[in-house]
């Protein structure tokens, strides 16, 4: 699981995943929380915290909520309970369900330009909506491009305050190709005002000033592409 709050990602893992995603990190930190309190001054560059307790994860998530972390870029936390874990940090939280969609045509992928910067078509969930037809529907509605369901790419975590209450939004990322883009348009409404289809390089520079989590969608699509390429054939 990554959480990413105020655009930093945490990743949250147990100790069999830690030893291969591990592997090749070199952290400007390593903090044994057997060992040593959590304390904000130590939150700078790459943290990498092993033996993590409940009380320790919920000791980060509120030094990161709450505190102004500048030279903080991204968080390891290593666990021995991984699924109560998360369920404690989900508890801290309103969890908000969203979807949303990479939809390629031509080799080419669709960005949204929206409140000044790039980003990927999505959006919350009806009630009662599965994930699936949520992500379809919401790129119709934003972009006008009509899509088929390729793959799912990954789910995303990320935090914001919303009338003084934090919310955490799970966001299930799918891969489409496009069937008719004869009608794309920005949809105004939610304050996107350009589409542009994007080969990888051009994505790659618009994704320089864009969210961190949109970065790591593209970058879970980039790596899947094999794939993704012989699910056509």
């Amino acid at each position: 699981m990554i959480i990413f709050i105020k655009d930093r990602p945490v990743h949250i893992l147990d100790e069999l995943s830690a030893q291969k995603t591990l592997i090749h990190l070199a952290p400007d930190k390593i903090i044994d929380a057997r060992l040593e309190l959590l304390k904000v001054a130590l939150l700078k560059g790459n943290v990498l915290i092993l033996n993590a307790s409940p009380i320790t994860s919920e000791k980060l998530f509120h030094f990161l909520n709450n505190f102004d972390l500048p030279d903080l870029q991204s968080v390891y936390l290593v666990v021995k309970d991984k699924e109560a874990i998360e369920k404690r940090i989900k508890k801290m939280y309103a969890v908000i369900k969203a979807a949303g969609g990479i939809v390629v045509k031509d080799g080419k992928l669709l960005l949204i330009h929206r409140r000044g910067v790039w980003d990927l078509p999505k959006g919350k969930l009806d009630e009662g909506e599965k994930s699936k037809k949520a992500a379809l529907r919401e790129v119709e509605e934003e972009t006008g491009v009509r899509a088929e369901l390729v793959e799912k790419i990954c789910t995303t975590w990320h935090t914001y305050t919303q009338g003084g209450q934090s919310v955490l939004k799970r966001t299930k990322w799918y891969l489409m190709r496009s069937i008719d883009d004869s009608r794309m348009v920005p949809q105004a409404e939610e304050q996107i005002d350009r589409l542009d289809w994007m080969t990888e390089a051009e994505v790659r520079t618009a994704l320089i000033k864009s969210f961190s989590s949109i970065r790591y969608v593209v970058g879970c699509f980039l790596q899947q592409e094999p794939a993704v390429e012989q699910s056509k054939t």
